[in-house]
């Protein structure tokens, strides 16, 4: 059985386009597979953040995730974990400064960590963190990890990083991990179809998976569907028929998609069922939600008791690294 790891930052609302880009996958391979799931909360520091905002986000982020599906003893959060830093400073010393200023993410996010902070200030954090996502996926051994395009570049950093750890030992000990590339829906902004759907831009640009259901009926109504020159589909109807396409409403998305080649379809009609086929997904999400929320105390126990239960494999692993690189593990 393959162990997969993936971990969500608890920043921003958990919108269709995170749902359909990770959660929804998440939870298929937990049917079939040893997964753990992380809330990263050391990751949300990188950038401009607030502490007691930082806090609120990790559960709020719990509650939903559980809502969604996500079955709670694979869920943990990262930074109950310490583990996870201390590999994290081990395998800095595998990695180059060189390999580090490639990383194409850091590039994009310090301009935005600049702009966000309001100064030139760029935290040491945000240049190194994808050695500590290495860390996040060697300290279990995951043998595969879901990723985008936009994170081939961090994983195939893990995986040097592995080598080069192996290399150092003389001993085959971290197993690089594979990507595991499945098929997810590039989910765009409806009010803007040439950027992806994201909180960062704005409530206009992310439709929540909690959102009352007029809410999601009334941004549908709203989405961006300028008709393409020459016929052909323009990027705010191919984002529709993306939607419709994720919630698997295959059905009525081959039925319009027919309607739109013979030059029928109503654009309106498109709308409503895609809003439809959103508030199905969305209301007995928020059903479970309101149910997980009106006991948070127990949940906040059963995920501290799931994050000490994967706590383990983490110390494990950990002890046998220190003993490897001629660390000094000391039992107090």
């Amino acid at each position: 059985m393959s162990t997969i790891l993936s971990g969500i930052q608890p920043t921003g609302n958990l919108h269709f386009g995170r749902y359909f880009g990770a959660v929804q996958n998440w939870k298929k391979l937990q049917q079939e597979h040893d997964c753990l799931y992380m809330v990263v909360d050391y990751h949300a520091m990188t950038m401009p953040f607030s502490p007691l905002k930082l806090k609120q986000n990790v559960w709020e982020l719990i509650y939903n995730l559980l809502a969604a599906g996500i079955e709670p003893e694979n869920l943990f959060i990262q930074s109950l974990i310490p583990e996870h830093v201390e590999l994290g400073w081990i395998l800095n010393c595998f990695a180059s400064y060189g390999q580090l200023g490639r990383m194409t993410q850091f590039k994009d996010k310090s301009a935005q960590s600049a702009e966000k902070s309001k100064d030139d200030f760029i935290s040491v954090g945000l240049f190194t963190y994808p050695v500590l996502q290495a860390a996040d996926i060697l300290i279990y051994h995951a043998t595969k990890v879901p990723v985008g395009k936009d994170q081939d570049q961090h994983l195939e950093l893990t995986r040097t990083i592995a080598q080069s750890f192996n290399h150092k030992i003389n001993k085959e000990y971290f197993t690089p991990p594979e990507a595991l590339y499945t098929q997810v829906p590039k989910v765009m902004s409806t009010a803007d179809p040439m950027r992806k759907m994201s909180a960062s831009l704005g409530e206009k640009h992310n439709i929540d998976l909690f959102a009352e259901p007029d809410r999601i009926r009334k941004q549908i109504r709203s989405a961006v569907t300028a008709t393409a020159v020459d016929g052909t589909m323009s990027p705010g109807v191919e984002n529709l028929f993306s939607l419709l396409r994720a919630a698997g409403q295959k059905e009525a998305h081959d039925s319009l998609m027919e309607d739109f080649k013979s030059q029928s379809l109503k654009y309106v009609d498109l709308k409503h069922t895609v809003a439809e086929a959103l508030v199905a997904i969305s209301e007995p999400i928020r059903e479970r939600k309101a149910a997980i929320k009106a006991d948070k105390k127990a949940v906040k126990s059963q995920v501290k008791a799931s994050s000490e239960i994967i706590r383990k494999r983490a110390q494990k692993t950990v002890k046998e690294v220190k003993e490897l690189v001629g660390l000094t593990n000391i039992r107090f």
